[in-house]
């Protein structure tokens, strides 16, 4: 038990920046804590953190150590709360990012049921259109959208995700219904601009095969809730996701063209550093997503 203190004492000080913190936390003296580490230091034979009165940062070897104990307190964790009186019960810290669009829309309402369902756990939501080094940034969970680039990491697939062509009843009346992707040419599309992370452009399915193509237009923008704005506008077409504009176009308020050359969708996905030492929380909050996207109800009833 000793042992399994000085490890809890150090990984609270490594995350929290301090002794004090940690000891406010556990509800004991700092000079505690400072014993704990100093008896787990002498036992390991090697510094793990450097302690001044301004800071404390983590050794090379505290670092390598930290992620270890992480995975060790979590799996203690977890043994726990399989036999607790209670049943399976998640605590602790959360940390999970998103694009930024799609998190406002279909992760952030989300939450509020989540952590009633787990009143233990709190959770910090990242939304950011770059791709989020969840390793080095200390995410435990990425939700992404699209292709996923070849990488260590491990992914779940939520849900399919369908990208449709679409504008308003107005531009279409005024600029007419393009009947082929190579239609494409002779109409004002609202594209990422090249500076975006979409690079590869729209996808489209043609005679089995799906092909790219950059279409252009007096307009285009890095953001694509300018775009999808300026698409409600009647100002030209978009390439827009179904979970985006799937509402618009049920209302009619867009017109959804070219659905016979749609390309296979993609997918929305789970992604997380590794699988074999997943924090219950983590673990729980993955599968309550999937079980959400999974409804189709769930993606009728959304908010636009």
């Amino acid at each position: 038990m000793d042992k399994l203190k000085q490890i809890e004492s150090f990984a609270a000080v490594a995350t929290r920046g301090s002794l004090t913190a940690a000891a406010a936390a556990e509800g004991v003296a700092p000079a505690v804590i400072g014993r704990r580490i100093d008896a787990l230091e002498a036992r390991l034979g090697v510094k793990l953190l450097v302690r001044t009165t301004r800071r404390i940062s983590l050794t090379h070897e505290g670092s390598a150590f930290l992620e270890d104990c992480q995975r060790l307190l979590a799996d203690w964790a977890n043994a726990e709360a399989s036999v607790s009186a209670g049943g399976v019960k998640a605590s602790g810290h959360l940390r999970i990012t998103s694009p930024a669009g799609f998190g406002r829309r279909h992760v952030a309402p989300l939450v509020p049921r989540f952590l009633a369902l787990h009143p233990e756990v709190s959770l910090s939501l990242n939304l950011s259109d770059r791709v989020v080094d969840i390793v080095n940034e200390s995410f435990d969970c990425a939700v992404r959208v699209g292709d996923l680039p070849d990488s260590s990491l491990v992914s779940v697939r939520l849900a399919d995700n369908r990208r449709l062509c679409v504008a308003t009843p107005a531009y279409l009346k005024r600029a007419g219904t393009p009947m082929h992707p190579g239609d494409l040419a002779r109409h004002e599309c609202l594209a990422l601009s090249s500076d975006a992370s979409q690079t590869r452009g729209w996808a489209f399915q043609v005679d089995g095969e799906v092909i790219h193509l950059r279409p252009t237009g007096r307009l285009d923008c890095t953001d694509g809730q300018v775009l999808h704005a300026w698409c409600s506008a009647g100002l030209g077409l978009a390439w827009r996701s179904a979970w985006e504009v799937a509402q618009e176009v049920a209302s009619g308020e867009l017109v959804s063209v070219l659905d016979a050359f749609a390309a296979p969708p993609n997918g929305i996905y789970a992604v997380f550093p590794h699988a074999k030492h997943l924090a219950l929380r983590v673990r729980l909050w993955i599968d309550f997503l999937k079980h959400s996207y999974g409804d189709a109800a769930y993606w009728k009833r959304s908010p636009a």
